[in-house]
């Protein structure tokens, strides 16, 4: 099979879905070469596999994509987003690159696995959608050797939006909370994905557009369910059922975040996805490869479940609280200390001080909490604020034993109480690193 293909690219290498297919073609036997915009996250997720960097877009022209498939016989496209983080990312993304990187391939020969998603096209309800059947329809129309494949809600190992945000509500003691419960949905196993990328690349499954669904069809609440026996988590005391129109507010809250660089699965465009359903055709499928996908059940039975997952679930679900209760700790430490300035730098005036120093000092680090409070909020820079919160903490702590020993028999703890912040901080920093 792999002789073949000398040489597969794949785009997004690096992602939920791009990682499991470069590993499993790999295995297979083919020559894989990754392209994302990382290069340093994609050492870290796939080390060994030999990496481009590169932007999709910046690859809007087919001559942009010719140094890229030098060499090349096979492209698989597994990059997305679900949202404009900037004006015309979806475009671009979805529809503008892949126009360009078809019709680039069509020139070359180079054959396209593009992975999609099921429901993609002209009348989706969402933009997401839309873009994508653009991107889908133009590389039907270049002329190049194509596939598409479209799954459904895919489920593996590992856990990225929308199955992140089902392991989260799982991992919620007592009571199960579920919006939008009767909601239908098909699951895709992730082994399954990179079993048909194998399939069109080996000459096994012939050119066209496939969804790539389990055949039953899930209520939400039913995957919710199974997603919490799979963990392991005790079954819920009762359904904690969420009314519909609290859901526009959690989306635009989420949107909001996504500004801030945050990538809430509880977006605008995943709540719309969810509410029009997640549904394909497995027909065309079945009667290619002679069998259909696993349900979820039989996915669920094939994947480990242990200590890793469970604490991975829970440790999601508290990560978006511990930002939050670190940023109002630290703005609120902040501006107390300007509110009660001459308070603050009594302390100082009695070791000593001149009440300039003593002012300024306290005024200082009040403007350093107040940074460090907000810079934890704005995505790229939450985990320098963490080690910068856990700093500061440690500078207090050391400062204040030397200058005013007198606070460790506070008997408010107000120099005790720093440490378990700071090791909430060093927490935090981990649980805000990147997949």
């Amino acid at each position: 099979m792999a002789e073949k293909i000398g040489r597969v690219l794949v785009l997004g290498a690096y992602g939920f879905i791009g990682a499991e297919v470069v590993r499993s073609l790999q295995t297979s036997g083919f020559a894989v070469t990754g392209l994302g915009r990382s290069a340093e996250q994609a050492a870290r997720v796939l080390p060994g596999v030999p990496f481009v960097a590169g932007n999709l877009l910046q690859l809007l022209q087919p001559e942009d994509w010719t140094p890229l498939l030098q060499g090349v016989d096979a492209v698989v496209n597994c990059a997305g987003v679900l949202q404009d983080m900037a004006p015309g990312e979806l475009e671009a993304v979805h529809h503008l690159a892949i126009a360009a990187l078809a019709a680039a391939c069509a020139d070359r020969g180079t054959k396209v696995v593009q992975v999609s998603a099921a429901g993609a096209g002209p009348g989706a309800a969402t933009e997401f959608m839309r873009s994508k059947g653009r991107g889908d329809a133009a590389l039907r129309a270049s002329g190049a050797a194509a596939w598409i494949l479209r799954p459904g809600l895919v489920i593996g190992q590992g856990a990225f939006g929308g199955t992140r945000l089902l392991r989260m509500l799982a991992a919620v003691p007592l009571v199960q909370p579920v919006a939008l419960g009767q909601a239908p949905v098909q699951c895709t196993g992730m082994a399954d994905l990179p079993a048909a990328v194998g399939a069109a690349l080996g000459g096994k499954l012939p050119q066209g557009t496939y969804d790539l669904v389990e055949d039953q069809v899930n209520t939400l609440e039913e995957v919710l369910t199974e997603t919490r026996k799979w963990l392991a988590f005790a079954p819920a005391r009762m359904a904690l059922r969420m009314p519909d129109w609290l859901l526009p507010p959690i989306a635009g809250c989420a949107d909001a975040l996504g500004r801030l660089g945050w990538r809430s699965p509880l977006r605008k465009t995943a709540i719309a996805e969810i509410q029009n359903g997640v549904r394909g055709d497995p027909q065309p499928y079945r009667a290619a490869m002679g069998q259909g996908l696993a349900p979820l059940q039989s996915i669920y039975q094939s994947l480990p479940a242990g200590r890793e997952q469970r604490l991975d679930a829970r440790m999601a679900l508290i990560m978006p609280i511990a930002v939050a209760v670190l940023s109002l700790f630290w703005l609120a430490s902040g501006l107390i200390g300007l509110w009660q300035l001459e308070a603050a730098a009594n302390v100082l005036l009695a070791r000593g001080w001149g009440s300039f120093p003593a002012k300024t000092s306290v005024v200082f680090w009040s403007l350093a909490d107040i940074a460090l409070g907000l810079a934890i909020l704005w995505r790229p820079w939450a985990a320098w604020a963490c080690l910068g919160m856990a700093g500061v903490s440690l500078f207090y702590v050391l400062a204040a034993s030397v200058i005013a020993p007198q606070m460790w028999a506070d008997p408010l703890g107000s120099l005790v109480k720093v440490l378990p912040g700071t090791l909430l901080s060093l927490i935090t920093h981990q649980l805000l690193q990147e997949r």
